[in-house]
């Protein structure tokens, strides 16, 4: 059955989805397929065992991920990623964090640092519009990847 998450508390690691048939489904943590953590608007397929969901799938990005594209990003990286703006927009904000102050600080050492920054948010821009939409989104949007 399809559903959406409703809601996820890290703590107990319990959930809810609605379901495609209006009925709610409570879940644990032994239910969930996926290896990153529920997110509340993600889309998922699961199997409905006694009001509760098992076997839950990931079919799509959670209400943050689906409005990251990677175009969207490749631009950024191109004409403000000096800036680390890319980087605050996938949800990587200590690696923005570093970019910006990398940039700012590197003008008091002539501007190499900054120079350095700027080749690595246009590589990453490359990267980004090279790479398929599926896999970007499985290593940039819900994976662990901050750099490259």
């Amino acid at each position: 059955m399809q559903g959406k998450i409703l809601g996820f508390d890290p703590g107990s690691g319990e959930g809810m989805i609605s379901g495609e048939d209006g009925r709610r489904y409570a879940f644990g943590p032994t239910e969930w397929r996926h290896r990153s953590a529920p997110q509340s608007g993600q889309r998922v397929d699961f199997d409905a065992q006694d009001g509760r969901a098992a076997g839950i799938y990931v079919t799509g990005g959670g209400a943050m991920a689906a409005d990251k594209n990677r175009f969207v990003a490749a631009l950024l990286a191109f004409f403000l990623g000096t800036l680390g703006l890319h980087k605050f927009y996938l949800g990587r904000i200590k690696a923005g964090i570093i970019m910006l102050c990398v940039a700012v600080f590197g003008s008091i050492l002539f501007g190499v640092p900054t120079a350095i920054i700027a080749i690595i948010a246009l590589i990453e821009c490359i990267i980004y519009l090279v790479t398929p939409d599926e896999a970007f989104e499985r290593k940039y949007v819900e994976g662990d990847t901050a750099w490259f």
